[in-house]
């Protein structure tokens, strides 16, 4: 028990940590975001494998391990997830007030019209596959081994809802914070599954991508 029981507390402790220093990065100190990528990548990827090291934790080899079955699979689902945020987006202007998210972009990330396309594509491409590989790869993999399937699936999936609070402080007023949240929760919940029906982390990272694909088109739309 006890050789489960430690490993666990510092996988718990460590998500808590490195995700409480990410919204203090994004709501409080508020760097360029070539400093913020930094300190995320710092968070999301070396910590995680030093602890991995430290705990004998899953060996990166296996979580980076390549499968090519449920890509076409993936693809479509990326597709449909572009559509219904693009499409939501489109739908629900009407009726709730998006104007300040370009406002917080340019003032908090400090992301504006010229350098919105480097920010997008790495947002898309590596901010994605950070996220990915901590909260599924690294936390929700390791959670399986050391506690329940059901806690795995619930606590990686809150927290990387959670997560992305401090970045959207100001975006939305209260209703539609808590839709989005909500929304995130079974975002994580969905790329869990992925992650675990096909033993890939390149699955849930192409459907995140294209989430992330979305999100940016809005973005874009907004700034200008």
């Amino acid at each position: 028990m006890k050789r489960k029981v430690l490993p666990l507390l510092a996988l718990l402790l460590t998500a808590a940590v490195c995700c409480l220093v990410m919204a203090w990065v994004d709501g409080v100190l508020r760097p360029g975001y070539a400093v913020k990528s930094a300190i995320k990548l710092g968070m999301f990827a070396v910590i995680p494998v030093v602890l991995t090291i430290l705990c004998k934790l899953i060996p990166m080899k296996e979580i980076f391990r390549f499968r090519k079955q449920g890509f076409a699979m993936a693809l479509g689902l990326g597709l449909g997830v572009y559509a219904v945020i693009v499409g939501g987006y489109f739908l629900t202007r009407s009726f709730f007030d998006f104007s300040q998210i370009a406002g917080s972009l340019t003032e908090n990330a400090g992301v504006t019209r010229d350098n919105f396309l480097w920010v997008s594509l790495y947002i898309s491409f590596v901010n994605s596959f950070l996220e990915e590989f901590f909260f599924r790869g690294f936390l929700f993999t390791n959670l399986k081994k050391l506690s329940s399937r059901g806690f795995a699936y619930f606590f990686s999936a809150v927290v990387f809802a959670l997560y992305h609070v401090a970045m959207m402080t100001g975006w939305f007023g209260l209703g539609l914070s808590v839709l989005v949240l909500a929304g995130l929760a079974v975002g994580g919940v969905i790329f869990n599954w992925l992650n675990e029906k096909m033993d890939c982390l390149y699955v849930s990272w192409l459907v995140h991508m294209f989430a992330n694909f979305a999100i940016n088109t809005v973005g874009f739309i907004l700034l200008n």
